[in-house]
Formats: structure tokens, C-alpha cells, sequence
């Protein structure tokens, strides 16, 4: 064992208060407060702790112990630790996997956590992914990170996840969106509550740089966050922390230099196909030429500062995004959503703009989201009824938008999607989000009556609730259908060719084309527009509900029980 030291031991230290003293590692904290105290060094404090009381010496009065090894901790080992405290990364108990690729970085950030497991009071794992993307060289780095659990004595779970896409971008976001699912898998099967990877201050300077060339927001500028939850079914179970971001990429390898620690160099990252290596290898060198170091850690800096302005922003979400009409669209789903046009040209441009990010996020996950895309739509809603605003589809595996953090839309959202082209449609009041099928077909559902059902082609469930008339507002009694006449069903579609439709309090009845024209409706909105139809006894058909009308007088209820048909939520249970 190295380091180990003999001395002697105060007498009036008991032989039970030494073994309960050294068995809960309380002699660390003991020197470390001694030789901190100013009054002794740090050798003069170790020469006066001894462990496992044997005999006494009767010649001195002195106990007898046999020598104990002693590690100093490493400075950037006292360093990570005030970090995890700082930011509560780590808790005791946590069971924490460790993201290894074999690399520098991620080496080191396992040892650092092994050196301070005890004193965190966790326990740590090994989690390695390989992507095969380099055929033995992959293997080699397995075979590297597996023998490296071994020597620490930590569980190894590995995962062979090969990535298919052959173009830079799409295979760097390919691999970050699998090693997400399997940590993501890690953390739901119980395997880890925590994952820690070893982004370094390095990579939080060239991610920053790599937003800004592509264009980002104040969301993008935050760069790689501190730390990502992990979702299963709607609920966190777990999350990434990433608690190297203050760490230097250059220190980390100083550290495994004087541990005398391997490690392995990833070939790819001197391929200069790929962005982030040409930041790393041309852009970077010459920015910490001409500007010196600082300049990196300034770069960084700025990542914190918008983190902190997003985090501030985003606690007014409510009050903000009061103008986005949110509907869960399901997969593979046609619907429209609207985004109210007078409540949003009140708004500062700052919080208009949020608001429409907010509203594309969540309707149309898997836009590619770039400042251009929302000034022009936030420009829309100032303009002309009927201009409209593509909305560009990110390409599976590539990320969604510049401001997209180490996490995409999931590849199940986007290749359900694939086939949908988007739109964002200015009419008189709203803006208008068209989801759009190469081919949109009519829909029909048959509801019962009460009862309800999801309507997918409109991202929206429509309900036939049975209601006493006394108890419905003066307002809406023109929404409500006499129960006696409708029977126990009706016909949920979309209006057709022909359909005719008499609203009450109108003077004729008119073609369902014409209503909704009268109303600016246009688009795939138009062509989907529900309606209800009731049959007769005769087999004729009789549409009694449109959507936003008022239902005809003749089917309009007196008094006693009613139907009140309307649309009540997302398409998904």
C-alpha cells in the first residue's frame, strides 16, 4: 500500500473510540480540520493518528496501532465535490451511472466521482455505448472501458447501438438521441437514478459558438444545461447532470497524466466533416491565440447568463403564452390549432415571440425552429388575411431547431410526421396551424349518445353530453339538441359536397361551403370542418350540429333533458 505512515496517538484517545473513530472514515475529516486549523501541518497531523488499537505501551503511555495507507484528495477532486454540493447534483443514495466512452473526459470524470463516492455516499456504475460507427476501433474502446470497471470494481452495462445515418449532422444527432434512450432505459428499469456525463467548459465554449453560426435564441445561447430530467410516460424518473461544465478539457488530462491513467483517442474527432470538429481543431486555436484562455471561459460565461434569462423568462410561461391554443395532436395526425391575432400584437416583441415558439413547439414538434422562422410568423400576424408561413420539417436525426439541447424529438414523432408538410395561415382573427396529409381524406365516427370520441384528423375528442336545460347558460342554449328527438347516436364527419346546413336565428338555409366562406375558414381547416348527422326513421340523413353554429331551430330543445354536442380536449386518452 503506498503513503503508509507509523506514529503515535494522543493517550487520552480510548481503543473504542479509535476503531469507532477510523471505521466511519472520520480521521479524513480529522486531519483535514487539524492541519487546516493553522496550529500543525498536514504531515505533523498524520503523524498523530493511528488506527486499530493493539496494546499499550506501558514505557510511554502511548497506544500501539499498526500503519493505515493514505490518499490525499486531489484538488480537482475538492473542487467537483463543491460543485456537486453547490448544485445539489448528487444526493446520497443516489445509485449514479457514469457515461463513459473511454475518452479523456469521461475517464476522468469517473475516477473523480470514485475518489469522492464515499464521501457523496453513492453508488456508481458504468454505462458505455458503442455505435459501431468505427468498426474495431469501437470494440477496442468497449473492451477498454469494460476492463477499466473491472479495475475499479463497478458494474458495466454495456449497449450496442449502431447508427445508420452516414451524414455528419444526422450521425452525430443519431447517436446523442440512442445514448439518451439508453439512459433513459437505465434510469426507468431502476438500473441508476442518475446518469453523469462529462461535458467539459471546452465543449459548453464551442457549443455556444456552434448556435450562434446556426442561428439560436437566448434558449440556444444557454448551451449544454447543468442538468436534464428523464421522462417516462409524462412522469420524471430520473436525470443527466452534467457537473464537469466548470472544468477545463486540459485539466482534466493533467489529472489522468499524474494518476498515470490511459485513456482512448476517438479518431472521428479529426475528421473535419463534422462541425463541431472544425470549431474545435481551426476556430478554437486561433480564438485562444489572439484572445487568450479567458476567452474561452467568457464564451462559457455567456451560457450561464442566458440560461438565467430563459429560467427568468420561462417562470411568466403562464402569463405569457395565454394566446396558445395547445392540442395534442397524436402521432401521425392531421389537425389545425389556432394562435388569437389581437392578443398577440399587444404583446412585446420579446414575449411575442415566445409565444410563438411556444405554440409551434408544442403543435408542430418537429419543426425546425430558427429566429427567421419566427419573426416571419410573428410579421404574419401583422399582415394580410390569407398570407401564409412554411414551416420547415427537421430531418429525422438531425436535432430540432439551432436551440435544441443534447436531446431531439424522438424519432417515432418525426418519421410519423414524414409524410405532413405545415403551414401557418393568417385569417381574420387567428393564426392558423394547418397539419396537411399529401392527401386529406374525409373522416366519419359514429359517437353514442351520451358518450364520446377522439377525432384524430382534428387533434380533438368530441363529446355528446346529456345536460338539463335549466342548468346550461342563457348563451350556450343555442348549442343544445332535444334529447328525445336524437335517440342513442349520431354521425361525427367531416361536411361534404352539397351538405346543407340551417343555423337558428338565420333566415335560410345555405350551403355548408357558404357558411364557413362567410366566416374566412379556408384550407385544410375548411375541408375538415365537423359536423354532426342524424338519421331518420325514413333512412334520410340530417346534418343537427356544425361546429361554431348555432343548431337548427327545429332540433333546438324546450325544456327537460338535452344534448350538448362540443369538442372537449387533445385526440389522445
Amino acid at each position: 500500500m503506498a503513503n503508509v505512515k507509523s506514529a503515535t496517538l494522543f493517550p487520552e484517545l480510548s481503543p473504542c473510540f479509535l476503531e469507532d473513530f477510523v471505521g466511519h472514515m472520520g480521521f479524513v475529516h480529522w486531519l483535514k480540520s487539524v492541519a487546516k486549523s493553522g496550529h500543525i501541518g498536514w504531515e505533523e497531523a498524520y503523524q498523530q493518528l493511528r488506527v486499530r488499537c493493539q496494546s499499550r505501551q506501558p514505557a510511554t503511555g502511548y497506544w500501539l496501532v499498526i500503519p493505515v495507507p493514505f490518499h490525499p484528495m486531489h484538488e480537482l477532486g475538492e473542487r467537483l465535490l463543491r460543485t456537486i454540493r453547490k448544485h445539489e447534483f448528487l444526493r446520497a443514495g443516489d445509485r449514479v451511472a457514469v457515461g463513459v466512452s473511454g475518452g479523456a473526459d469521461s475517464v476522468a470524470l469517473l475516477l473523480l466521482l470514485a475518489e469522492l463516492r464515499r464521501e457523496l455516499g453513492i453508488v456508481l456504475s458504468i454505462a458505455h455505448v458503442n455505435h459501431k460507427l468505427r468498426g474495431l476501433e469501437s470494440d477496442q474502446d468497449e473492451q477498454f472501458v469494460a476492463t477499466l470497471a473491472a479495475k475499479q470494481g463497478l458494474e458495466f452495462v454495456a449497449r450496442a447501438a449502431p447508427v445508420e445515418l452516414r451524414n455528419a449532422a444526422g450521425v452525430e444527432s443519431a447517436a446523442r438521441q440512442l445514448r439518451y434512450g439508453f439512459f433513459q432505459e437505465l434510469v426507468r428499469t431502476g438500473r441508476a437514478t442518475v446518469i453523469a456525463t462529462a461535458h467539459t467548459l471546452d465543449d459548453q465554449a464551442e457549443t455556444v459558438l456552434l448556435r450562434m453560426f446556426r442561428g439560436a435564441g437566448i434558449r440556444g445561447l444557454a448551451g449544454i444545461l447543468p442538468r436534464l430530467q428523464l421522462e417516462n410516460e409524462g412522469r420524471v424518473c430520473g436525470e443527466v447532470v452534467r457537473p464537469l461544465l466548470a472544468f477545463r478539457r486540459a485539466e482534466l488530462r493533467d489529472y489522468l497524466h499524474a494518476r498515470g491513467q490511459s485513456w482512448r483517442e476517438d479518431s472521428s474527432n479529426r475528421d473535419s466533416t463534422f462541425l463541431r470538429n472544425r470549431v474545435r481543431q481551426l476556430l478554437m486555436p486561433v480564438i485562444i491565440k489572439e484572445f487568450g484562455e479567458a476567452a474561452v471561459e467568457h464564451i462559457a460565461e455567456l451560457a450561464e447568463i442566458a440560461r438565467a434569462e430563459e429560467e427568468y423568462w420561462s417562470s411568466f410561461s403562464g402569463e405569457r403564452r395565454e394566446p396558445v391554443s395547445r392540442v395534442d395532436l397524436g402521432p401521425a395526425s392531421d389537425a389545425t390549432t389556432a394562435l388569437d391575432v389581437a392578443q398577440l400584437r399587444v404583446l412585446p416583441l420579446a414575449a411575442a415571440r415566445r409565444t410563438v415558439r411556444a405554440w409551434i413547439e408544442t403543435n408542430a414538434p418537429e419543426t425546425s425552429i430558427s429566429f427567421r422562422l419566427i419573426a416571419d410568423i410573428v410579421d404574419l400576424a401583422r399582415g394580410e388575411t390569407g398570407r401564409k408561413v412554411n414551416l420547415p420539417r427537421a430531418a429525422i436525426g438531425s436535432g430540432v431547431g439551432p436551440d435544441a439541447d443534447s436531446t431531439n424529438v424522438p424519432a417515432n414523432i418525426a418519421q410519423s410526421n414524414a409524410a405532413c408538410s405545415r403551414i401557418v395561415r393568417r385569417s381574420r382573427n387567428e393564426l392558423v396551424l394547418e397539419i396537411l396529409a399529401d392527401h386529406a381524406e374525409n373522416y366519419e365516427y359514429e359517437l353514442a349518445i351520451p358518450g364520446e370520441i377522439p377525432i384524430p384528423e382534428l387533434g380533438v375528442r368530441i363529446a355528446a353530453e346529456l345536460v338539463d336545460l335549466a342548468e346550461v347558460s342563457e348563451k350556450d342554449r343555442q348549442q343544445l339538441l332535444d334529447a328525445a328527438r336524437l335517440g342513442t347516436g349520431i354521425l361525427i364527419r367531416n361536411w361534404r359536397a352539397g351538405d346543407r346546413f340551417w343555423p337558428a336565428q338565420t333566415k335560410q338555409e345555405k350551403k355548408v361551403k357558404e357558411l364557413l366562406s362567410d366566416r374566412h375558414v379556408i384550407g385544410n381547416e375548411k375541408k375538415l370542418w365537423p359536423v354532426a348527422v342524424c338519421r331518420g326513421e325514413l333512412g334520410q340523413s340530417e346534418l343537427v350540429w356544425m361546429r361554431g353554429f348555432a343548431v337548427p331551430k327545429r332540433w333546438q330543445v324546450r325544456s327537460g333533458k338535452a344534448i350538448w354536442i362540443r369538442e372537449i380536449g387533445g385526440a389522445t386518452a
